[in-house]
């Protein structure tokens, strides 16, 4: 797992041939060092086709690939890591597996009482959100900044936030205490995508 940065989520729009795989060159030419793969209105095979092209690519710029709420998919798509939510799930059963090689990361929505268990555990990273209003997930639980801050004091693994993050509110998200910002459309939905993505780097930069 990189220490900090960018981490991208692809959309769940239709693509035409190429297109995801462009879309996603763009975003970490901008500077995304991590890809989760979530796509959920995709058929198993199509998701199987698109992580396997997608793995290489991110290899290619140095990011890691995680594959969203899909444990077998990740395993044998040879993806670096999965992301589970609260019903996805055992991650304690994954963590204990003794040849466990891939990362796992955990939704901790707004609690920091199941981030303190899942990093006790030993996983890879903890999500909190939605930091802000989403679009992609207008029903979600609001995350406030002060449960960022306290994490960032109490917990010894990366922490990513995510929810209506955009270029222009992210630092208010990396002073709270996050090590990532994850996005969707203030990446995949910006006119320049990379341009988007560089715009969120340079904030773990600067």
């Amino acid at each position: 797992m990189p220490a900090k940065g960018l981490y991208a989520i692809t959309p769940d729009r239709p693509y035409g041939k190429g297109e995801l795989l462009s879309a996603t060159a763009s975003a970490l030419r901008g500077g995304a060092v991590v890809l989760q793969y979530r796509r959920k209105t995709v058929t198993p095979e199509e998701a199987r086709r698109e992580i396997e092209d997608l793995l290489p690519l991110c290899e290619k710029h140095g990011a890691i690939l995680i594959v969203n709420d899909d444990i077998q998919l990740a395993l044998i798509t040879g993806a670096h890591g999965v992301h589970l939510g609260r019903e996805d799930g055992d991650y304690q059963q994954l963590l204990s597996a003794p040849d466990r090689r891939f990362l796992i990361g955990i939704s901790c929505y707004d609690s920091l009482a199941s981030a303190r268990t899942a990093a006790a555990s030993g996983v890879d990273y903890v999500a909190f959100g939605s930091v802000f209003p989403s679009s992609t997930k207008p029903a979600a639980v609001q995350c406030p900044h002060a449960v960022l801050r306290a994490a960032r004091q109490e917990l010894h693994c990366p922490i990513v936030a995510i929810g209506g993050i955009t270029p222009d509110n992210a630092k208010q998200v990396v002073d709270a205490g996050a090590h990532f910002v994850a996005a969707i459309d203030g990446i995949f939905a910006a006119p320049d995508i990379e341009e988007s993505a560089a715009r969120y780097a340079r904030i773990f930069t600067s």
